[in-house]
C-alpha cells in the first residue's frame, strides 16, 4: 500500500494494530477522520487517551470501573450472596446484556492454560477465595467458556473452595463445548445462567 503522506501512513499503521482491523479498513477509518472537523478528531483522540489514563479496575471484582468500586459492586439492589465468576470484562458485559442475572461478579482475568503460560498465580483467584470466606457468599456460578481450559479452571477452583460452605454451580450446556462465552447469543446465554447446574453434576473429580 503506497501512501502520499507519512502522517496518514503512520495513522493507518496505528489503527491496523487493533484486533480485526486490516490495512484497508484502517485506511477507511483514517480517511473518515480526515473528513471530520478538527475539534471532532481532537475529541476522539482525547476520549481514547482519557479512557486509558483514568480507567480503574474494581478492587472487589476486578471489573473495569470509573471509580474504586464498580457500579455493580456498589449497588444495593444486587443479590450480594451470589457471585458469577467470569474470565473477562467482556463476559460481564455479555451476561449483563441478558438482564437475567442480579448478583455480583468476579473477573478472573483469564483461565488456566499451561500451554499459554497462564497458571493460577496469574489469575484473580485468591481474592475470590477471600470473598467467599469473608463476605457471606452462598453461591459461586462458574460462568467460564466451555473449553478444556475452562473446565480445568473450574476443577481447580472447585478444589480451592471445597472447604467453604458455598454452593458451586456452572452455566447450563446451552453453550456448545469449545465455544467462547462472549460470542453466544443473548437468549442462549440467558438460559444457561437461569438453568445453571450443580458443579457435581458437571465436573467429576
Amino acid at each position: 500500500m503506497v501512501f502520499s503522506s507519512a502522517l496518514i501512513e503512520n495513522a493507518v499503521n496505528e489503527f491496523a494494530k487493533l484486533p480485526g482491523i486490516g490495512k484497508k479498513t484502517a485506511l477507511r477509518l483514517v480517511l473518515h477522520l480526515l473528513k471530520q472537523e478538527t475539534v471532532q478528531v481532537q475529541q476522539f483522540g482525547e476520549a481514547i487517551a482519557r479512557m486509558r489514563q483514568q480507567i480503574r479496575f474494581c478492587k472487589v471484582c476486578h471489573n473495569v470501573s470509573d471509580e474504586e468500586i464498580c457500579g455493580v459492586c456498589s449497588s444495593h439492589s444486587r443479590q450480594r450472596q451470589v457471585v458469577c465468576l467470569v474470565e473477562s470484562i467482556r463476559d460481564v458485559m455479555a451476561i449483563e446484556n441478558t438482564q437475567q442475572f442480579n448478583g455480583l461478579y468476579h473477573v478472573l482475568g483469564g483461565i488456566i492454560s499451561p500451554i499459554d503460560g497462564v497458571g493460577p498465580e496469574q489469575l484473580n483467584i485468591q481474592s475470590l477465595v477471600e470473598r467467599v470466606k469473608n463476605e457471606g457468599v452462598t453461591e459461586v456460578i462458574m460462568a467460564l467458556s466451555p473449553t478444556i481450559e475452562g473446565d480445568t479452571t473450574i476443577y481447580y477452583l472447585s478444589k480451592k473452595l471445597r472447604e467453604y460452605p458455598v454452593k458451586i454451580t456452572t452455566i447450563a450446556r446451552g453453550i456448545a463445548f469449545g465455544g467462547e462465552l462472549e460470542y453466544a447469543d443473548e437468549m442462549t446465554l440467558a438460559r444457561s445462567i437461569s438453568n445453571r447446574l450443580p458443579l457435581d453434576s458437571y465436573v467429576k473429580p
